[in-house]
């Protein structure tokens, strides 16, 4: 089991930097792609990125987002855009336009609405796709996708100039395949783990799991729509990801006991493939 201190975290090409913390803080940053999942209060290090997707409207998780729109437009910087529940949007408009009458300014800013199976490009090669979650009010989840190109079995070994000259003619030299490579969800019940199966499949699963012992129950958990670590432990078997990086861990715990109950209640042998991402 691998538990990161501090405040940033990598695998592979894949760079995070963020906290999360239950009803703290959630805001969990990916700086190469100019992208953040939740916002929190709203932190330096994410005003110059380009999105942020809002997986629900609980403060800890956009209580930041009036922030980073008024450090952008102090820093000259074009409209971000978030991407929230459509539930959402309205009063996030209304909460903007108080600030804007409080500070007398005027703000830009790009607020769209999503559903489940939504794709929206980030660039050539990725994008992300849209995942209902199962929370107290609308939530989503998040998938980061890869667009990979490779060479057809039939056309390996044939010269540069040839394979040139067929999408010359319009043959597809390639296949195309989608690889779901990071999912991120907010607060959620377990069962946002079947509602879409590349969740399941991500190379990497960021996913709550708030309570990690008795003194809350399952039933507890459910009631808040979260998850509960002993929810999760039956369904490890299920999920494909090389790393399972549990987030939004509750306050009660610090990070060291927090590693601690996870070792004691997840099977030694799926300790290699889980993180906790760190709240403090």
């Amino acid at each position: 089991m691998s538990v990161q201190a501090g405040e940033s975290w990598s695998y592979q090409k894949y760079k995070f930097h963020g906290l999360s913390l239950s009803g703290i803080r959630t805001a969990i940053a990916m700086p190469e792609l100019s992208l953040c999942f939740d916002v929190a209060q709203g932190y330096p290090y994410l005003i110059n990125l380009k999105h942020f997707f809002i997986s629900h409207g609980h403060l800890d998780h956009a209580a930041g987002i009036p922030y980073i729109i008024s450090q952008r437009a102090m820093n000259s910087l074009p409209p971000g855009n978030f991407y929230m529940p459509g539930s959402l949007v309205e009063p996030m408009d209304q909460i903007m336009k108080l600030w804007e009458k409080i500070e007398k300014h005027e703000y830009k800013y790009n607020f769209v609405t999503v559903k489940g199976d939504d794709e929206i490009p980030l660039n050539a090669q990725t994008y992300i796709k849209v995942f209902p979650t199962t929370h107290r009010i609308e939530s989503y989840g998040y998938t980061i996708f890869e667009i990979h190109k490779k060479l057809k079995k039939q056309y390996l070994g044939l010269p540069q100039q040839e394979i040139v000259e067929l999408r010359r003619k319009g043959h597809e030299v390639n296949e195309v395949h989608h690889i779901p490579v990071v999912s991120f969800t907010g607060d959620t019940q377990i069962e946002f783990l079947d509602s879409r199966p590349w969740v399941r499949q991500s190379k990497l699963l960021f996913m709550e799991a708030t309570y990690l012992d008795e003194r809350k129950t399952i039933e507890q958990a459910r009631q808040w729509g979260h998850t509960h670590i002993d929810e999760v432990v039956p369904r490890l078997k299920d999920i494909e990801s090389e790393k399972i990086v549990f987030i939004h861990a509750s306050s009660r715990y610090s990070d060291k006991e927090a590693e601690r109950l996870l070792k004691a209640r997840i099977p030694a042998e799926y300790h290699e493939r889980i993180v906790l991402y760190p709240g403090r």
